[in-house]
């Protein structure tokens, strides 16, 4: 965790300073944007391990700042944003944020969320290694890396998990609610459609990659990694 670098992206000067504090606190280094172009020049310039974003700002919102960034990294991104709406919390995980935050939030809960984002993204402290192969499918979580038909396939590390997840666990059902126990912690406070949307954005990687494995669908209970005999 220690010279870990969060960078934070806030209009709002009193949020960076009060979040500032609390990371400083745990040991983190921290830089500030307060609009969007700012957040791209430094995220490109320091190349930080966690990004939090808000998401209404001025000269670029966070939506088209988490765009450009998942265009050239995986860094785990959590969302910042005064709009509870469910729409709001899908259309970031589309957009491959990794988790999300509703205004106004405790910066406790922040930094807990943060600290296990990092956990989860830090192969050495998460103890994931190893490597889940089916045909045309390696997903090595020593690395953090997803091949399909034997090419890099990227992906943010939340879809990682919950496909090594399910990938290790061939042919047996889980709940949305296990699911979320299991891959996200119960440091999590959002709730079940959050599985739905990453089991949307994995299937889009991994259609038509072979007939002998897919992600399916239980009706009315969740999901679980089909795998042939």
């Amino acid at each position: 965790m220690p010279n870990q670098k969060i960078l934070i992206v806030d209009d709002d000067q009193n949020i960076c300073e009060l979040l500032r504090l609390y990371l400083a606190k745990e040991g983190y280094e921290t830089l500030i944007a307060h609009d969007g172009e700012k957040a791209l020049e430094l995220f490109e310039q320091n190349k930080p391990n966690m990004v939090l974003l808000d998401v209404m700002m001025p000269k670029m919102d966070g939506w088209e700042v988490c765009r450009r960034i998942r265009a050239q990294a995986n860094t785990p991104i959590i969302m910042l944003t005064a709009k509870g709406e469910t729409f709001d919390k899908v259309l970031g995980l589309e957009l491959g944020a990794d988790d999300y935050v509703v205004k106004p939030f405790d910066s406790k809960e922040v930094v807990a969320r943060i600290k296990a984002v990092l956990r989860r993204c830090n192969p050495e402290e998460s103890g994931k290694d190893g490597v889940i192969q089916f045909e045309n499918l390696s997903l090595d979580m020593s690395r953090y890396e997803l091949k399909v038909k034997g090419k890099v396939v990227e992906a943010p590390p939340k879809e990682l998990e919950l496909l090594a997840y399910l990938a290790g666990h061939p042919n047996r059902v889980f709940t949305r609610d296990q699911l979320l126990d299991e891959v996200w912690g119960f440091e999590y406070y959002g709730d079940s459609r959050t599985i739905d949307v990453h089991i949307k954005r994995l299937r889009e990687k991994l259609e038509g990659a072979s007939d002998q494995w897919s992600l399916k669908t239980v009706w009315g209970v969740g999901y679980k990694f089909e795998a042939k005999d």
